[in-house]
């Protein structure tokens, strides 16, 4: 298979003539059962994802060395009930069974990303053949499938090495990515056509080193944003690396998690909420590497905290590659409003308790949960958010494709009498996303392609095995896959391109 092309795909649906190709590309149809469907666009990239530390295990095998996942996750208190990725969903010895699983779900693409510490062990210097070969077997597996690869090169697990260095912080982290993003590239230019780069730099940079409730578990403002900065460069320095190394027909992203952002209220106190949190979150990334700067608004905002010297000349421009796509991770919205003064902010942002903010710079904002609904992980339901986002991106990146590629849904799944796993709840969340997403294509964004979190339950970070994300769900102690109504359900959407009404 391969990936959504102009020919399949409308590339700027401004004009009538258009705007009338996309509208018959995504009108209503009849779905296989008879009930009003919307359609998907020919091409459409119906995926599901991973990360490698959550679902590989074997995690001292083949030469790979510690993470800071590992050794975050092996520290007294830092997962719920001690969990590690020791095992995790052993995908390592289990791929071609999970490849196959996959075939039969009717997936078109599978989202994974690269340990760099089973690449690079050091996290410098020559790469171990022995973890290359692995990724190279899995890719095989996937093309002889029929699924396409996607290839994410960091979700989150620096090689501890590099944290002993100093880690994200530290500029030269950046440099270490872009000869790791290289050496990837080397090995596999003939078996993935989509490359990207990072997965959630806010998460890594301020949960990791501000609010410390991912790793490595640090907790100074400073370090958060130097890490966000490095981040940026280390992207932009990784986008030449792998432009060098592969054919011109490959395409590189980054897979960012922008905010929804919402005041609480219209008063201008929420208004300027608001708009701190939407600078931190998302443009503090968007700046750099869509408009080759930071906005002035984020600069003044945490001036107190920092005055940005580690920013040299030109960083902000090697940040700004040329991409052909974008990547989006949606979830929840955030609802945010100022806190009055002599009351302690409310801290209901979804990502884990934390005395330190990962908000350097917006001390005085309150997060607030929205009534209604929620997933088991706390956060309100709320699909509209993802129709914004896309939108918002067509706006301020126009020309260039958009893929989401993590939207999904943690519930408490237990199985009926006969083993099996009924979920209706997530095909109800993936049914609103999906037509979340349909609505943003017939608005003109440029959309090619959804991907599910996650293909297996797994280790879902510092919420160890608690939190179940699966289509498939996973026995840890005997790593049996069931597949859950949802798998079923969503397999006939991504075969057929057509969302059912009902």
């Amino acid at each position: 298979m391969t990936l959504p092309t102009e020919e399949t795909r409308p590339a700027d649906e401004t004009g009538p003539a258009q705007a009338d190709r996309l509208a018959e590309r995504t009108r209503p149809a009849a779905s296989p059962g008879g009930a009003p469907a919307l359609r998907f666009p020919a091409g459409f990239l119906w995926g599901a994802a991973t990360a490698a530390y959550q679902i590989e295990g074997a995690v001292a095998e083949d030469g790979r060395t510690p993470s800071i996942w590992d050794t975050f996750s092996h520290t007294p208190g830092a997962t719920a009930g001690g969990d590690t990725g020791d095992v995790a969903c052993d995908h390592y010895h289990r791929y071609r069974d999970d490849v196959a699983l996959m075939s039969e779900l009717g997936l078109g693409s599978y989202r994974f990303s690269v340990s760099w510490s089973r690449v690079q062990p050091a996290g410098r210097g020559p790469a171990d053949r022995r973890g290359l070969d692995f990724y190279r077997s899995l890719t095989d597996e996937l093309l002889a499938a029929g699924i396409t690869p996607a290839l994410t090169l960091y979700h989150w697990d620096l090689p501890q090495e590099l944290e002993d260095a100093g880690g994200w912080p530290a500029r030269d982290t950046a440099y270490r990515f872009a000869e790791y993003a290289g050496l990837v590239a080397d090995a596999l230019d003939d078996r993935v056509e989509l490359w990207t780069t990072l997965n959630e730099p806010w998460c890594s940079a301020f949960l990791g080193y501000g609010s410390g409730v991912h790793a490595p578990g640090r907790t100074d403002p400073v370090d958060a944003l130097r890490a966000a900065h490095h981040l940026n460069l280390g992207h932009g320095l990784a986008v030449q690396a792998l432009r060098a190394a592969l054919p011109g027909s490959a395409q590189v992203t980054v897979s960012l998690n922008p905010a929804a952002v919402r005041p609480r209220t219209a008063g201008p106190a929420d208004q300027d909420a608001a708009r701190r949190i939407d600078a931190l979150a998302t443009r503090v990334f968007t700046g750099p590497m869509l408009r080759g700067a930071y906005d002035e608004d984020l600069l003044a905002d945490t001036a107190a905290v920092t005055d940005w010297s580690f920013v040299q000349d030109g960083d902000t421009a090697l940040a700004q590659q040329p991409l052909d796509g974008i990547c989006l991770n949606y979830y929840t919205p955030n609802v945010v409003s100022a806190a009055p003064e002599g009351t302690e902010p409310e801290r209901q942002d979804g990502h884990g308790a934390s005395a330190h903010s990962p908000w350097p710079g917006a001390d005085r904002v309150a997060f607030h949960r929205q009534p209604g609904e929620q997933t088991a992980m706390g956060w309100s339901i709320d699909p509209s958010g993802l129709t914004e986002l896309l939108l918002r991106f067509h706006r301020e990146a126009p020309g260039v494709p958009l893929y989401v590629t993590e939207n999904g849904a943690a519930y408490p799944d237990s199985p009926d009498e006969d083993g099996r796993f009924h979920d209706p709840e997530r095909i109800a969340y993936l049914r609103s996303h999906l037509a979340a997403v349909h609505e943003a294509l017939r608005a003109g964004a440029d959309v090619r392609g959804y991907f599910v979190w996650s293909l297996l339950d797994n280790f879902e970070w510092a919420w160890g095995y608690d939190k179940r994300f699966g289509l498939v769900h996973v026995d840890y102690a005997t790593q049996r896959r069931t597949p859950k109504s949802s798998a079923g359900w969503y397999g006939q959407v991504a075969r057929t391109g057509l969302l059912p009404q009902e």
